[in-house]
């Protein structure tokens, strides 16, 4: 390939972006191994130390994993670990909490206003809308609203809603997440979902979820018990 081109980005993003999209195509599988830096430098007309930058963000972004004298490999993102890192849920000790998870109900309708600006669509374009609950032993413990763009998952079943599973099924690698955490009401149907009385003190946990280039996936509002759990922030 002809040396890339200068352009609004820096050199070393456009190349993460060409890696990444290699990822994405599945020209590079989970769990091989790729060129090393010198490499993929001499393919891409860089000099050395702009590959390593751009493979730095890759793997900042949870995409490869680079192993001391063995190499540089690409991460499965359903795999456990990788796609823990997207569950901000926590239980007083600290730890992950992943329990159950119960999709009580899977529509389509035309997006909000509010949905639109969030996922940064048109007004009316098709969104998916996921209620479920997430619960801790036999506890509800976590009531969400969940909003996707139709357009980039075209299909959804109960055992499919999990974003990270939907992200590699349609081929989009997901990148950073927007989180804003308050102290709220519970809603009547978050009331009902996790058994305590309406207007009840909640964590809400508002986030949007964007691939590495920039487009929103998901946004998903959530209810959860105070006393049961806290929010960590998503990195």
């Amino acid at each position: 390939m002809s040396r890339v081109q200068l352009a609004m980005k820096p050199i070393y993003q456009q190349l993460r972006d060409l890696l990444a999209e290699r990822i994405a195509k599945g020209d590079w599988k989970p769990g091989a191994i790729i060129p090393n830096e010198g490499d993929l430098a001499r393919e891409f007309g860089v000099s050395a130390g702009t590959m390593r930058k751009a493979l730095s963000l890759l793997e900042n972004e949870h995409l490869i994993t680079r192993r001391q004298g063995r190499g540089t490999f690409i991460n499965d993102p359903v795999a456990e670990g990788f796609a823990d890192r997207f569950c901000s849920i926590r239980g007083a000790n600290g730890k992950p909490m992943a329990g159950r998870v119960v999709a009580s109900e899977i529509t389509q309708a035309s997006a909000t206003a509010t949905e639109a600006q969030r996922l940064q669509l048109t007004s009316g374009d098709a969104v998916w809308h996921i209620r479920r609950v997430r619960f801790d032993g036999d506890s509800a413990l976590m009531y969400e609203e969940v909003s996707l763009p139709a357009v980039l998952f075209p299909a959804l079943s109960e055992s499919s809603t999990r974003i990270v599973l939907l992200a590699h099924q349609y081929g989009l690698l997901l990148g950073r997440a927007e989180e804003k955490l308050s102290i709220g009401a519970a809603s009547e149907a978050a009331a009902e979902a996790l058994q305590i009385p309406a207007g009840s003190p909640v964590i809400v946990l508002d986030r949007v979820l964007r691939t590495i280039d920039g487009r929103p996936v998901e946004w998903r509002l959530a209810q959860c018990r105070v006393a049961t759990c806290y929010l960590a922030q998503i990195h």
